[in-house]
């Protein structure tokens, strides 16, 4: 919907300035003309550059999986009740606490009175949704399943919901536990030990190996932290610029799946997002191949995703999901095989729904496993240089009295 500045004439008279939305100026005219008979003026409102940035929201652009679950989870309850598909949409913003959704709501709920399509109404009026979201809505309102596919995203967003909070709250202190490790290290190397360093130094002799080693590393941070700290900044800068093209984007996606333990782990989160995707996608109407499509813009690794783009064209052309499925690089076996019991026996949705929970618990299986073997590895890594800091420190208070 766009934003209209108008200026026109009461029917008292009287001169009028204001603002109004619309799907375009003919609609934007229409509304005016509902309080004020002469329209002197209409222009849309400037956007890009300053204007954006002026009226931009404050916060992260990342859609609420939690806020998007209860809101599919209103729409499907309204719906069944019979109620249209405007009204249901100004109830739910009325009833809807996140800012950008509700805002999305109001304006959606006035395009789709005049005609326009939810789903195009929802990614006009917010751009940031995810594109599962949009394509299942579209699905229903094209197959006449509506209330389905907000039954099916409202599962979907409610696991992925949980998903991310359990992840969230697992690795919270082990990052807490490094951020203070860092930060205790940097007051000790840059206030702490110039300090004692100079006290070392006023009773003469020679330090022990281990000290002068600690007094080299400290008098190196005192002297060049901010071009260290800079330094960090610049490749962090440059690392983000190279993830960003189409070629470092693909490269880091595939080390990413090659590493150790990260690599399982998110092997299994792929082939649980492409089953629940895939899932919620064909329970809405969609065909497999657009399934498939759309799936490719959800996955969370760009190689993977590729992978699943790469399937469009090949069932398309006649191959069953099953066989595009096992000349997938990235899959697990489990999930390819179950996909093709799925098809054979005509169950496809309740199979990938199957095999989504499962790979579901084994993300957070694994998740929590790795989280387990980093707390200790973490606590030996603080040891080690709270040990070497300690005994570099004392071992030199030993041998001052023969100094003495």
């Amino acid at each position: 919907m766009l934003t209209y500045r108008y200026s026109a004439m009461s029917p008292d008279g009287a001169r009028v300035n204001g603002v109004v939305d619309a799907v375009d100026e003919y609609a934007a005219v229409e509304k005016i003309k509902a309080r004020c008979p002469i329209v002197l003026k209409i222009e849309p409102v400037k956007t890009g550059g300053i204007w954006d940035i002026l009226n931009a929201d404050v916060g992260s652009k990342k859609v609420d999986a939690k806020a998007l679950s209860v809101m599919c989870s209103q729409f499907a309850v309204i719906l069944k009740s019979g109620i249209a598909v405007d009204k249901s949409l100004a109830m739910i913003a009325s009833q809807t606490e996140d800012k950008k959704l509700k805002k999305m709501l109001e304006m959606s709920a006035e395009d789709v009175s005049q005609g326009t399509p939810m789903a195009t109404a929802f990614e006009k009026n917010y751009p940031q949704l995810p594109v599962l979201f949009i394509e299942t809505i579209r699905a229903g309102e094209m197959s006449g399943t509506l209330i389905q596919s907000f039954e099916n995203l409202q599962k979907y967003y409610e696991k992925s919901d949980a998903i991310a909070k359990k992840t969230k709250q697992a690795m919270s202190y082990p990052m807490f536990v490094l951020a203070v490790a860092v930060v205790v290290v940097m007051i000790i190397m840059i206030k702490v030990m110039p300090t004692m360093t100079s006290m070392f130094d006023d009773f003469g002799g020679e330090l022990p190996l281990m000290t002068q080693i600690l007094i080299s590393i400290t008098d190196w941070f005192h002297e060049w932290w901010l071009l260290l700290v800079g330094i960090i900044l610049i490749a962090a800068v440059i690392f983000n610029i190279w993830k960003k093209s189409e070629k470092g984007k693909l490269k880091w996606a595939e080390t990413v799946l090659k590493m150790p333990v990260m690599g399982n782990i998110q092997t299994l989160n792929a082939a649980q997002q492409f089953a629940q995707s895939m899932a919620s996608l064909i329970g809405s109407g969609l065909s497999i191949a657009q399934s498939l499509s759309v799936t490719s813009k959800c996955m969370d690794n760009y190689a993977v995703g590729l992978d699943v783009n790469a399937m469009v064209e090949k069932v398309q052309t006649g191959s069953s999901l099953s066989e595009v499925m096992h000349k997938a690089k990235y899959f697990p076996d489990v999930l390819k095989e179950m996909t093709g019991v799925g098809e054979k026996t005509g169950e496809l949705e309740k199979t990938l729904e199957t095999v989504g929970e499962y790979y579901t618990k084994e993300t957070d299986y694994a998740t929590q496993k790795m989280i387990a073997k980093l707390e200790p590895t973490l606590l030996i890594f603080m040891a080690i240089i709270a040990g070497f800091i300690v005994i570099a420190v004392y071992l030199p208070m030993f041998t001052m009295y023969n100094y003495m």
